[in-house]
């Protein structure tokens, strides 16, 4: 959990001391963007993490794919800003909070935990484009 927030928290904290050197309208200015930032890096942005077992067994039944992500990703992020609305029709699965998730990416990536990685209907690709995914969700 704690490294989840760990960059969030960095940024904000930087931020805010920055922002104590300034005069007013200056701290607010450097502190805005510090913290827009932090939100974006944060979990807040993606829908909510499921287990492994638990997007596997949804999969299976609704056919949607699962991406396997982890905070402060850029590339995660990347994929979660083209995806939209469409991001609620995926299941994820953040691998910094569920090992057995962790083992699916590394089993993946030849060993690596390189995310954001992707599996749709047993087959499994690390950071597709988000186009191509987009088409799988139709």
């Amino acid at each position: 959990m704690v490294r989840r927030w760990m960059l969030p928290v960095l940024l904000v904290t930087i931020g805010l001391v920055v922002a104590g050197t300034q005069d007013w309208p200056w701290a607010a200015a450097w502190l805005v963007p510090y913290v827009l930032v932090a939100g974006l890096l944060s979990p807040l942005v993606f829908p909510r993490s499921r287990t492994q077992a638990e997007a596997e067994r949804r999969s299976a039944v609704d056919g949607r794919p699962i991406v396997y992500w982890r905070p402060g990703c850029k590339f995660c992020l990347r994929l979660r800003l083209k995806l939209g609305r469409n991001a609620r029709l995926v299941h994820w699965v953040d691998i910094w909070r569920d090992p057995a998730g962790a083992a699916v990416v590394r089993g993946i990536a030849d060993g690596n935990e390189t995310v954001p990685t992707v599996v749709v209907a047993g087959e499994g690709r690390v950071n597709p484009d988000p186009a191509w995914l987009r088409s799988q969700l139709r």
